[in-house]
């Protein structure tokens, strides 16, 4: 049998709480210290990087950094940065999370919004829009359930509401009438039996 490396992941083994939490602490930590930007390094001040999601090995020693800059503009040059830094901002992290070992930091560029934004755009093309909609010329009418009527909205009639108030009350009293008189009538036919 091959032995495990003890800080691989496992494939299809979601992480812990315990990687969760630890992962959420330094981001934390990063996320403040790239809102202070107290940097030697010029270049890495001057970009605006947003700390979007940390992922901890399960033995807490290694530290993936997914990370997004403002509009998405200068991620190259971001990476270049954070690599050359990455040593700097262990020790950082090291003093702002109670951690035993501080994990080793590597940065990747986070792309979650820009495919966000592809499938967004994609799924608003005309042509999926219109094989979404069921019918081969997309909405008929403004409406979606493609029948042949020009008007979709509702009548207060068809779902048992009346327009008129006064007419609900005046039916409420035929209806009570109505029972009275079955009533009167069965109490007549109950005593001609006994």
């Amino acid at each position: 049998m091959a032995s495990k490396k003890r800080g691989a992941f496992i494939a299809g083994k979601p992480p812990s709480q315990r990687q969760l939490r630890v992962g959420e602490e330094v981001r934390h930590a990063l996320a403040d210290l790239f809102r202070r930007g107290d940097f030697h390094d010029p270049e890495l001040a001057s970009l605006n990087v947003t700390v979007t999601e940390v992922r901890i090995s399960p033995d807490l020693s290694n530290a993936t950094v997914f990370y997004s800059t403002l509009g998405g503009e200068r991620m190259e040059e971001a990476q270049v940065a954070l690599k050359r830094a990455a040593a700097f901002l262990r020790g950082q992290v090291a003093r702002m999370v109670n951690l035993r070992h501080a994990p080793t930091l590597s940065f990747e560029g986070d792309t979650s919004f820009d495919y966000a934004h592809r499938i967004d755009s994609i799924l608003h093309s005309p042509e999926v829009a219109r094989d979404l909609s069921g019918h081969p010329l997309g909405r008929v009418n403004g409406d979606d359930d493609h029948d042949e009527d020009e008007d979709d909205s509702w009548d207060e009639d068809e779902d048992g509401e009346d327009e008129d108030p006064d007419a609900a009350d005046e039916d409420d009293e035929d209806d009570r009438a109505m029972l009275d008189d079955e009533d009167k009538s069965g109490e007549k036919g109950g005593r001609r039996g006994s």
